[in-house]
């Protein structure tokens, strides 16, 4: 049975209210789903402008929002379960001591509550794909580590493994936990950060590779630090990607048996 693209409605109302649902182009089927976390600071709305640019075949979007506000009325939202500063720059870190409150949002009421749920939208693990900056990239590197974590042993190797996570800027948190070498998250991962001056550390990205297979990284030729793609070098290795991940069924006679 095929899966049924989401609706606001489809949420409780606190989650519906920190989401935008961006549908696939028209007359497309919303054979995937792509969720897109922002960085520290920012919330959805800059996403979801962002997935109707990319614009992807058979594939609905869904911008959420950080489950909570920056302090001291600085405006916008972050996925941590409290705010650091770095010592060396007196900056906000990313790199946040827990993503519970996260684990809860995007796992537990969004994949598992509406997603996943065969009695709501129907969607298999494979045709999931996380894209996170920054912050977000670390709160959706952690969020495919507990959901490797928490899946069942029993479970078949398509259930266990989401369709990828695209982490842009941002590595695997400290606060994450690692998993056997034998069990491995499956779900591919794509890692974008600037060649110098990235926010991306060489320990975040060696907890990448001790927690996924595969683990693909691209350095942008860039040197002013990390950001989003602006340009199509940047642009190019993440939609090969998804060309990789996404899955089409346009064309695909009516009860074909995919077999994988």
């Amino acid at each position: 049975m095929a899966p049924r693209m989401p609706t606001p409605a489809d949420f409780p109302a606190a989650v519906a209210s920190c989401l935008e649902i961006v549908p696939p182009p028209a007359n497309h089927p919303a054979t995937n789903l792509l969720l897109l976390l922002h960085g520290l600071g920012d919330t959805q709305k800059s996403f979801a402008n962002f997935a109707r640019q990319l614009n992807l075949p058979e594939t609905a979007c869904i911008a959420l929002r950080g489950p909570k506000p920056l302090p001291f009325d600085l405006g916008g939202f972050h996925w941590g379960d409290d705010i650091t500063v770095d010592s060396s720059t007196g900056a906000l870190d990313p790199d946040a001591p827990g993503f519970g409150a996260t684990v809860r949002l995007v796992l537990d009421d969004v994949l598992r509550g509406v997603l996943l749920n065969p009695e709501k939208c129907g969607y298999r693990p494979r045709s999931i794909v996380l894209f996170g900056y920054a912050q977000g990239a670390m709160a959706a590197l952690h969020v495919a580590v507990e959901f490797a974590n928490s899946s069942p042993s029993s479970s078949s190797s398509s259930d266990a493994e989401l369709g990828g996570v695209v982490a842009v800027g941002g590595g695997m948190p400290s606060c994450s936990p690692l998993l056997p070498v034998d069990a491995m998250a499956r779900t591919p991962v794509l890692v974008c950060k600037a060649a110098r001056n990235s926010g991306v550390s060489p320990a975040q990205l060696q907890r990448v590779r001790d927690a996924f297979e595969p683990v693909e990284v691209r350095e942008w030729a860039r040197s002013g630090g990390d950001g989003m793609p602006s340009n199509r070098d940047e642009m190019l290795p993440i939609m090969q990607f998804f060309a990789r991940r996404l899955r089409s069924v346009r064309g695909v006679p009516s009860g074909a048996v995919e077999l994988s």
